[in-house]
């Protein structure tokens, strides 16, 4: 068994590749547009898997555009994406910059959750060990649900 891809329902596109990707650091490893079925399909890595990606040897997520209107609830109930940053007080700072509300500051220099246009939970953790506890970060509030 290989594991192959996480696959999201979004209701914008273009929002949410701007926040997978210009705000995220995602990349766009392939897309499909498929006119019988109304969707497109993209698939996104992480840019130290994109090679690994394109050669369908490291798992991806998936944006499934539905062209007809559709409104997706849940996001909590999906449960969560993680990905490791390199340094996660640097992302969630671009993030909150762009107007992405932090709802889970990484207080602790490991941990932090966010979401996306669609309202998915997206956990960053740090690469390696923890950071040194920094403000604002190390004495922000929860917001929201995540």
């Amino acid at each position: 068994m290989e594991y192959l891809h996480t696959m999201v329902r979004v209701s914008d596109l273009e929002k949410s590749l701007e926040f997978y990707t210009r705000l995220l650091g995602l990349e766009e490893v392939r897309r499909s547009d498929h006119e019988a079925g109304r969707y497109t399909l993209v698939f996104l890595a992480a840019p130290g898997d994109v090679e690994r990606a394109r050669a369908e040897k490291s798992p991806m997520l998936e944006l499934t555009y539905n062209w007809d209107a559709e409104t997706y609830g849940g996001g909590r109930n999906f449960g969560h994406l993680a990905f490791a940053v390199d340094d996660i007080y640097a992302v969630c700072d671009r993030l909150m910059t762009a107007g992405v509300a932090i709802n889970r500051p990484p207080r602790d220099g490991r941990m932090a959750f966010v979401r996306s246009p669609d309202a998915i939970s997206i956990e960053l953790l740090q690469k390696g060990g923890a950071l040194p506890p920094r403000e604002p970060w190390a004495s922000m509030a929860n917001t929201g649900v995540w």
